[in-house]
């Protein structure tokens, strides 16, 4: 068994997950040449990257992936969509997803587990509130038809859903290590001045610290979570 795993920047890989899924992956980098595929493995992982979602030109294997993602939906091949993944993966299926209009949400964040949650396969031990990585600007706005609701925030309502039997998409970042996050702070230093944490009334020095505070809890809640997508995986 062997997960596909899209990944759209060197800065955004798998990181926890490598050591978490129990599963062979075959890690895609489109952006380094590499096609992406028209057909999952066993399994799919699509994770997150600095291009929005609508943004093809900037990313032009996009579309390829929207279309392995709307395919491993209606196929039944688990599938797990990450930030920019999970996005992709809403408008593949019919959603939106928008420049999000609180801004940006960025650091150790909290989510909130919605009722549907305490029974689903991949998240009934994370609890009613749990804390996770967050970093980003744009926001799924109106999930796909027959979505079901499992995690939302304070900033932004639609932090997680799980679609038809096997497919789930998180906005938050339940494989960023405390390293991995610094090396995205560490990228705004070089944005459009506008774009840059700075610009946005954020400290990247404070930000680093929340995160690499949280690393007992980040692992705690999201390894199990990790674990459980590999049985499936293993099982489907």
């Amino acid at each position: 068994m062997r997960i596909t795993v899209i990944e759209h920047e060197a800065e955004a890989g798998l990181g926890y997950l490598a050591g978490w899924l129990g599963v062979p992956c075959d890690v895609v980098r489109p952006y380094l040449g590499q096609e992406v595929p028209e057909r999952a493995a066993d399994g799919l992982i699509v994770l997150g990257g600095a291009a929005a979602a609508w943004e093809d030109e900037r990313s032009p294997w996009q579309p390829a992936t929207r279309d392995l993602l709307r395919r491993a939906v209606d196929e039944g091949t688990p599938t797990l969509g990450i930030c920019l993944g999970a996005q992709l993966l809403t408008m593949a299926c019919g959603g939106t997803v928008e420049r999000g209009p609180a801004g940006l949400e960025v650091g150790a964040c909290e989510v909130i587990a919605l009722p549907a949650a305490a029974s689903d396969r991949l998240f009934s031990g994370v609890g009613e509130r749990a804390v996770a990585v967050q970093y980003h600007q744009d926001a799924i706005t109106r999930l796909p038809d027959g979505a079901v609701p499992l995690f939302t925030g304070d900033r932004y309502p639609n932090q997680g859903y799980r679609l038809g039997e096997a497919a789930w998409a998180v906005q938050f970042h339940p494989e960023a290590t405390p390293e991995i996050f610094a090396a995205w702070t560490a990228q705004s230093a070089h944005s459009a001045e506008g774009d840059s944490l700075s610009a946005q009334g954020y400290r990247a020095e404070e930000l680093n610290a929340e995160v690499k505070a949280a690393e007992d809890r980040l692992v705690a809640t999201w390894r199990p979570v990790a674990e459980a997508f590999g049985a499936l995986v293993k099982n489907s």
